[in-house]
């Protein structure tokens, strides 16, 4: 800031380290101007050294490059998106990690109608495994399985998913009753 008085900024602080402002009120007024002068000497340093703001730095003309996204140093942060990208591919979860997605978005890749009624159940060895919550419904999921597998293929990869496997309802149970051999069980539809 100008003073006042000569119109001038206030000057470096003397050899002695007072600065050169009279008065308590004058010492914070001229630490903060250092501070300003030295920012401008930094960013002077960095502006001959070829460094902009919003660029990255440039390296050294010995130096080797580095894989394009990584760190130059371990200490060195780094974004939290990448640091996940790089644990999942690290430790070999990609397949996981888009099955999870799938299962996640079921009702956006079957629609909502087919979720309400169905829920995947795992993959395994290329085979998908669907519940339906009744035989209509499995029957249903039976006849769009080729359908199924093209969007599920889409999301995670050509190859993902080669069958579907579709199971129906699990068949109540009531605690007690006997179970008679060679009988018509308990019947179609209990959902």
């Amino acid at each position: 800031m100008p003073d006042r008085d000569s119109g001038t900024a206030p000057g470096p602080p003397d050899p002695a380290g007072q600065p050169d402002a009279a008065g308590p009120a004058g010492g914070q007024a001229g630490s903060a101007q250092r501070a300003r002068d030295a920012l401008l000497a930094a960013k002077a340093d960095s502006a001959a050294r070829g460094n902009w703001p919003g660029q990255p730095a440039r390296r050294a003309a010995g130096r080797p490059a580095a894989a394009a996204g990584r760190r130059q140093r371990r200490d060195d942060p780094e974004a939290l998106h990448a640091a996940i990208a790089g644990l999942i591919d690290a430790r070999g979860w990609r397949l996981a990690a888009a099955v999870g997605s799938v299962f996640g978005r079921w009702e956006q890749i079957v629609g909502p109608e087919l979720a309400a009624h169905t829920r995947p159940d795992g993959l395994a060895d290329g085979e998908l495994t669907v519940t339906a919550d009744s035989t209509a419904w499995a029957t249903q999921v039976r006849l769009l399985a080729a359908a199924l597998v093209r969007r599920i293929n889409a999301e995670l990869g050509d190859g993902a998913v080669k069958r579907v496997k579709v199971r129906g309802p699990a068949a109540p149970r009531s605690p007690g009753r006997w179970r008679a051999r060679d009988s018509r069980g308990p019947r179609d539809t209990y959902g």
